[in-house]
């Protein structure tokens, strides 16, 4: 969350975020309920002085009627704590529920807008991918190969599932074989997550893992989720943690599968391995500086540009705009990669800086050198997205003759430089 004693000195500011973030925040009653709590506060610590100066007076030798009459005002002071600790605990509930829906700040330079039609495109990587003939989409092609099974993933699990066989499952492992040597390369710690989370760690991250509109999979009878992405995951692990600054900056290079509901996802866009309900993926996680934020921000985009150019897969990247911006984010860049069964760019990576907005939530800190507490800075960049970098990967490199080449960079790890029928 953002900084609450901030709230009535940016009102302004934040009420301009959240319209142009497209959300419904009444900041307003907020701030009601922020004075409400401060002037229970005083209260409750005022009545708790009284009761204190009640107890010190009954100490000693007193006649029996002063005693009677301080025991009276003593018990009188304890119910009048009591309801108002009761009425202190409601309106703290809400005002922090609340308090919790404002999103951070969003940069200044990213474009305002409703949807991911109004993100600015800033660079381009390579030309769509043109062919001599007419060229099969990733469904077609991954039937024709025998690669990829979605009947049966439909028969055995439900829509939006699906079975990866034969050479795919090599591809699936090379990539992220491909990513994780990626990040070593560049310092980051390798981390096989758990595909679980406590609801807590999630609410911390910005997920909101109950109710309609979640698109979390939770399990019943526990406070657990399976994550959506590693970034829950790698973002818990030091939650409630204060952390020296020598130690920053921490990254983590983590691997897991990620469960989406996807829900009210469908049409022409969605098929296929682009929006389905669980897949594979490696993340980075950065605890960063405040100061080193925006520099990291641009080198975790950097790392991801360098595997996507590896791939030699023609992309873009885009900054999004306001309304496109999930709540923790301070600014995020996604690539989009040229998928010619779509006849145009998909997204394959995101890279967010959530600044403190998601320390503060899991109470992650760190020690200045003069011993003064701060939060850390917080970002995450996809490395891999398996399924959708197979999607680009097979539509991209397809030839006439229905075979698929293979991107010279996976072809050590994979063993086989192309896929035949």
């Amino acid at each position: 969350m953002i900084d609450l004693r901030e709230i009535k000195e940016r009102r302004d500011e934040i009420a301009a975020n959240i319209k142009n973030r497209g959300m419904k925040v009444d900041i307003d009653q907020i701030i009601e309920l922020q004075e409400e709590r401060a002037q229970l506060l005083k209260r409750v610590d005022e009545l708790r002085s009284k009761r204190n100066e009640n107890a010190a007076k009954m100490k000693g030798k007193l006649d029996s009627d002063v005693r009677a009459q301080l025991i009276e005002e003593g018990k009188a002071l304890k119910d009048e704590i009591s309801q108002d600790e009761t009425l202190l605990k409601e309106v703290e509930e809400r005002y922090l529920s609340l308090a919790k829906t404002i999103p951070n700040y969003a940069h200044k330079g990213i474009p305002t807008g409703v949807g991911e039609d109004d993100n600015r495109e800033i660079k381009r990587f390579g030309k769509p991918t043109t062919f001599t003939f007419t060229p099969k989409d990733h469904i077609e092609l991954g039937e024709a190969l025998d690669l990829v099974d979605f009947d049966t993933g439909t028969k055995v699990t439900g829509p939006k599932f699906y079975f990866l066989k034969n050479e795919a499952v090599y591809m699936s492992l090379a990539l992220e074989r491909y990513a994780l040597d990626t990040l070593r390369k560049h310092g980051f710690t390798p981390v096989l997550t758990p595909d679980l989370a406590k609801e807590e760690i999630l609410e911390g991250i910005g997920f909101n893992p109950r109710g309609e509109e979640s698109n979390i999979y939770s399990i019943a009878d526990t406070d657990l989720c399976l994550v959506g992405t590693a970034e829950i995951t790698l973002g818990g692990y030091h939650a409630n943690t204060i952390l020296e600054k020598e130690a920053l900056p921490i990254k983590f290079g983590g691997i897991s599968h990620c469960f989406r509901r996807e829900a009210g996802s469908a049409g022409q866009f969605s098929r296929g391995l682009y929006r389905v309900h669980q897949f594979s993926k490696v993340e980075m996680f950065v605890y960063t500086l405040p100061e080193e934020s925006e520099k990291v921000h641009e080198q975790l985009l950097a790392i991801e540009e360098e595997i996507y150019q590896g791939l030699n897969l023609p992309y873009r990247v885009v900054d999004t705009c306001s309304g496109d911006l999930g709540a923790p984010a301070f600014r995020k860049y996604d690539i989009e990669a040229w998928m010619p069964g779509r006849g145009d760019y998909g997204e394959v990576t995101s890279t967010s800086n959530c600044t403190d907005y998601q320390a503060r939530r899991l109470n992650i800190r760190y020690r200045e050198e003069d011993g003064s507490i701060r939060h850390p800075h917080l970002l995450n960049g996809t490395t891999i997205a398996v399924s959708r970098t197979i999607l680009a990967i097979m539509e991209n490199y397809q030839r006439e003759d229905g075979s698929i080449a293979m991107p010279s960079i996976l072809v050590p790890y994979l063993g086989f430089s192309e896929i035949r029928g």
